[in-house]
């Protein structure tokens, strides 16, 4: 897997492209170091590719759960470290399922999305982050 980014402006916005897909995502820094608010920020990155990673987990299995899913939510907040580098110490996903759902095979389903399948959630926890999640239906 490769991507590439582009530089867009003479701050700190770049553009970046998978060679997997033509989506662009546009990442900037912080007013700090002169970011202007044009992209996402890369530790805002991680949290995201690790919702993202763990509710396509969850989807996949509720699904062969045969589990009628109306609609899935999630938020993920991390918490950083004072000292540089400013690195995740704890990060919380929070599930928000609508539909007609079995708890008992939704908490097990978020489990294994979690905890079993989800390669962010490994790179991140073998770094010593301590990631826990839960989960509301309806």
């Amino acid at each position: 897997m490769k991507v590439t980014l582009n530089r867009q402006n003479k701050a700190v916005h770049f553009e970046a492209a998978s060679e997997l897909s033509n989506v662009k995502v546009n990442i900037d820094g912080s007013e700090a170091i002169g970011g202007e608010g044009k992209g996402v920020r890369p530790m805002e990155l991680v949290l995201m590719a690790l919702g993202s990673c763990s509710v396509f987990d969850l989807s996949s299995i509720l699904t062969k759960q045969r589990q009628e899913i109306g609609d899935i939510q999630v938020e993920v907040e991390g918490k950083r470290r004072e000292e540089i580098p400013n690195i995740f110490t704890d990060i919380h996903i929070s599930f928000y399922l609508k539909g007609n759902i079995d708890e008992i095979k939704a908490q097990k389903a978020a489990e294994l999305a979690v905890k079993k399948y989800c390669s962010v959630h490994d790179m991140l926890a073998a770094g010593g982050v301590n990631i826990t999640y839960s989960l509301k239906i309806n």
